[in-house]
């Protein structure tokens, strides 16, 4: 059953890679605001990121979060190469690089952790806990990054829309994975929790691209959201983490490459509109 979530998982990354490109071309252009609503490109690029985001969904109720959270890291490729091309240029070098560092760092320190499958059970006083902690997180994270700019700044607000997209997986975990083919336990205050999470991280994840550093934005969402369900799969859920002095070395270097690729990313330069070109006027 994990390679059946793990391949649903990955149909669904993808289209959420091409819904984020999309998305984020908009975004710069008129910045995280209600005028992004009507735009086509943006409604399109949502209506397929919320495709990805269901099948995702759907994935994680067949495997645990530590075996469906790396899937969505290797879109990163893609979905770097996918927002150049909205602005008709050819993927830098330093973005297919960075791109796959990070991808191959978090992957890798994602395989280290061991796959067993078991039922999720998260208690009321673990879920609000829970649910604080990442309040803070975005609380500190839009404080410092008022301050900040480039790609300072699209990191501080990716990270906060990478630990609120980790509540809506953790959460969409324990509720499809604790069904048991009982509809009834959808009844529960957790199922409420995972829309209005959903709405949150799509108004921070239109902040953070907003900035211009697709690469960066998208980079820290992709590291911030997996990290951070599997340490609230680990924690709140019991699910297995790796032990042993067998496990320190390699966990070491693919976090060196996961670093190595953030901050090339980081390096680069923002995207901007592309305006089109002025209508020439005819000489009266």
């Amino acid at each position: 059953m994990i390679w059946v979530g793990v391949s649903i998982a990955l149909v669904g990354a993808l289209g959420y890679a091409l819904g984020a490109a999309l998305q984020q071309f908009e975004a710069v252009r008129d910045g995280a605001t209600l005028k992004l609503i009507r735009r086509p490109r943006w409604v399109i690029g949502g209506i397929i990121g919320f495709t990805g985001a269901c099948l995702h969904a759907v994935a994680l109720s067949f495997a645990p979060l530590v075996a469906i959270q790396p899937v969505s890291v290797a879109t990163l490729v893609f979905a770097v190469p996918l927002a150049a091309m909205m602005y008709g240029r050819r993927p830098r070098r330093a973005e297919i690089l960075g791109s796959i560092a990070v991808a191959g760092g978090l992957i890798g320190l994602m395989l280290l952790v061991p796959h067993e499958v078991s039922t999720p059970y998260l208690s009321d006083g673990g879920a609000l806990g829970f649910l604080a902690c990442v309040g803070g997180i975005v609380v500190v994270c839009h404080l410092v990054a008022r301050k900040a700019s480039g790609p300072a700044k699209a990191l501080l607000l990716s990270i906060g829309a990478g630990a609120v997209t980790a509540t809506v997986s953790t959460f969409v975990r324990v509720v499809g994975g604790g069904l048991g083919g009982d509809f009834s336990r959808l009844l529960h205050w957790f199922s409420a929790v995972i829309p209005v999470m959903l709405i949150f991280a799509v108004v921070l994840l239109q902040k953070s691209y907003a900035v211009g550093y697709f690469g960066i934005a998208y980079a820290g969402v992709q590291v911030v959201d997996p990290i951070t369900s599997v340490l609230a799969g680990a924690i709140l859920l019991g699910e297995p983490l790796p032990v042993g002095a067998s496990t320190a070395i390699p966990a070491l270097l693919a976090a060196a490459v996961l670093v190595a690729g953030t901050i090339t990313l980081g390096r680069l330069t923002p995207d901007k509109h592309v305006q089109p070109a002025p209508v020439p006027q005819p000489v009266s």
